[in-house]
């Protein structure tokens, strides 16, 4: 009997201890969406950031709500139509499409006043609020945009953009991630902010884009920032990432395993106090 006793002692300590089940909910554009769609990387990406975290924290289960080529404005839009529900933890990774699309970031002015979601700043406080009316208790963790090369979708070369070492549209992405970084502080929300992170500047994001030299016609690979305004032709050039240019990103814009696993293992470093 007295056996007994201790075993069940014993098991009632190692369960308190274990830890609680956790669910998380990660809000996000493209890069969050291919965590569960890697065959459109061209195969390229095995796992993104949410299947890495859940890897080395499992009592956490995540249910993806990221929206390809999404920006906050058209989160904020729909969000009462997405089917976001009650969780434990919400993760919110926007940001980059709002600077390429020309979505005026405007001021905490817009966050504080709930303007709508004509702004970054108001669009944030949209989702917020949502986020909020679900679960007031749960852990908000905001994920600045990436800094970003010169992007060229591997699926339709047509599609590509500059990279974040201009404005565009008068805007620099650098704004947007000091507007959620406010954002976060006045929420008093943790940040992972991956613009400023060591080893995920603009010339770590690829090592070379594989482009056509103007004098000789021949193939010729640029690092960053030679690559700056090189001519690109969708329709008659290669693919200008071949497999050897990746590095923190496989085309410019997205992360490869490496940047995956660097994203997983600070939002891990955070959720891991959970």
């Amino acid at each position: 009997m007295k056996k007994w006793i201790v075993l069940l002692a014993v098991l009632t300590a190692v369960s308190s201890f274990a830890p609680r089940p956790i669910v998380w909910v990660a809000i996000g554009d493209s890069i969050t969406y291919l965590n569960d769609h890697t065959n459109e990387t061209g195969n390229r990406v095995s796992k993104g950031y949410m299947t890495r975290v859940v890897e080395q924290l499992p009592n956490i289960t995540f249910i993806n709500q990221g929206h390809n080529g999404w920006t906050s404005a058209g989160i904020a839009k729909a969000i009462d139509t997405l089917g976001i529900v009650k969780a434990d933890v919400y993760s919110v990774f926007l940001g980059t499409n709002d600077w390429w699309h020309g979505t005026p970031i405007g001021s905490m002015q817009d966050y504080l006043q709930n303007t709508g979601n004509g702004t970054v700043y108001g669009s944030f406080r949209i989702i917020i609020n949502k986020l909020h009316s679900l679960n007031k208790a749960a852990k908000i963790i905001l994920i600045t945009p990436m800094q970003r090369a010169d992007f060229v979708y591997i699926n339709n070369m047509k599609n590509n953009a500059w990279g974040s070492y201009k404005p565009k549209n008068g805007q620099e992405l650098k704004d947007v991630v000091a507007a959620i970084d406010s954002i976060g502080n006045y929420e008093h929300a943790s940040v992972v902010d991956l613009y400023h992170k060591k080893g995920m500047s603009v010339e770590n994001l690829v090592k070379y884009k594989r482009l056509k030299d103007p004098q000789t016609g021949n193939y010729k690979n640029y690092p960053y920032p030679a690559f700056i305004n090189m001519p690109f032709n969708p329709d008659t050039d290669e693919y200008p990432y071949p497999a050897d240019a990746i590095d923190i990103t496989y085309d410019g814009l997205h992360p490869s395993d490496k940047g995956y696993a660097m994203i997983a293992d600070l939002l891990v470093e955070i959720m891991r106090k959970y």
